[in-house]
């Protein structure tokens, strides 16, 4: 649109209506540009405060993260974390464990952000690890009805956890918001309750973009995440018993305790013409614990109960799992350790099943 001066000689009332018509569409347009203006400046303050020379990478985000209150503040993974080992593994851990539990559901979970965020998986998953069933509507579209859902999971996941020692990095907001954080804290939190038969990476970590509006400008934070810490440190928070005194306050006495074990299993093991000299790495594979049950109970173990020579982790696991129900047909508890934790050299975790051997066929000849 083009503007041209006024006629010599037109009505002076005509040229004001003109102009007053003109102003008043100019202004109209000229405010809907600057509100306009405004949200782009502010999405553009968001990415250039993310993507500014003191961020370690630039980060591609949502223009909607950067809409903030004053003192809110969002958090955001940085993408090239994603890409981290462990990260990756830690969600391909967890996406298989969850589609175990849940394989009679006939559910199938691919995304963890996009299929757990309106609390349906979550509720079966806790349904089925806890053995309860929970009073939710098993079906809801809405978002209130979705995080009246997550509210009801979360309350009785928080009751079961907080009691262990577990710090609470999860809310509605999180998890419905498709905080992919707040979604592994959570399972991680549930996998070691429930002593779930998997192995999760150790100090599994993940860089985590903040973004707070203070006084009218962004600014931004980079923190590190740590999603998982050692197998031990994590079980640790359920049960404490001799063994944990004895590492963090005796370890005098601790290799005593380790020479009277290695003299008891290998009064039995000597009868196959077999010796222990290390339980850390020996027993780690499952077969000397198979063949030490044979021996204290008297019985041959059939070779194809399980793997004499085990080839990777899975087949160490079936292993010790199977010694894990010998020793209970032998009228032992169930072990408080995981198979897991063995195949993994868990010094504590291999004293302790050992220990129980002990005790009961210390007088065994």
């Amino acid at each position: 649109m083009s503007l041209r001066s006024p006629i010599p000689g037109q009505a002076h009332h005509k040229v004001k209506r003109e102009e007053s018509s003109f102003l008043g569409k100019l202004g109209g347009t000229l405010a809907r540009k600057k509100k306009a203006k405004e949200v782009s400046d502010l999405q553009e303050e968001g990415k250039n405060a993310i993507n500014s020379p003191m961020s370690p990478s630039p980060i591609d985000i949502n223009p909607e993260d950067t809409l903030l209150e004053e003192n809110e503040e969002r958090t955001m993974i940085d993408p090239n974390s994603k890409e981290g080992t462990k990260f990756k593994e830690l969600v391909k851990v967890l996406i298989d464990w969850i589609n175990e539990v849940l394989v009679e559901e006939r559910i199938i979970v691919k995304s963890l952000e996009e299929d757990l965020y309106d609390g349906q998986v979550l509720q079966k998953l806790l349904e089925k690890l806890a053995c309860r069933k929970l009073n939710v509507a098993e079906v809801t579209q809405s978002e209130i009805g979705q995080k009246q859902k997550l509210q009801t999971v979360l309350e009785t996941v928080n009751d079961l956890l907080r009691p262990h020692g577990w710090t609470i990095k999860w809310n509605v907001d999180s998890i419905h918001g498709k905080n992919l954080v707040a979604i592994l804290h959570l399972l991680v939190a549930l996998a070691m309750h429930f002593r779930a038969p998997i192995r999760l990476p150790e100090h599994a970590t993940v860089q985590v973009v903040v973004v707070r509006k203070r006084e009218g400008l962004l600014q931004t934070a980079h923190v590190t995440e740590e999603l998982t810490t050692t197998t031990e440190m994590m079980m640790g928070r359920f049960e404490r018993d001799a063994f944990d005194t004895l590492f963090d306050h005796a370890p005098d006495k601790l290799s005593v305790v380790k020479k009277s074990l290695i003299t008891f299993v290998n009064k039995h093991l000597n009868k196959l013409n077999l010796e222990v000299t290390e339980l850390e790495t020996q027993f780690a594979d499952g077969v000397y614990l198979v063949l030490l049950m044979g021996l204290l109970e008297d019985y041959f173990v059939p070779l194809y109960n399980f793997y004499l020579t085990p080839e990777n982790f899975e087949q160490k696991v079936h292993n010790v799992s199977f010694a894990f129900e010998l020793m209970q047909d032998g009228g032992l508890k169930k072990p408080k350790a995981r198979p897991e934790d063995i195949v993994n050299l868990d010094l504590k975790s291999t004293l302790r099943v050992l220990y129980n051997l002990f005790t009961k066929y210390k007088n065994f000849e």
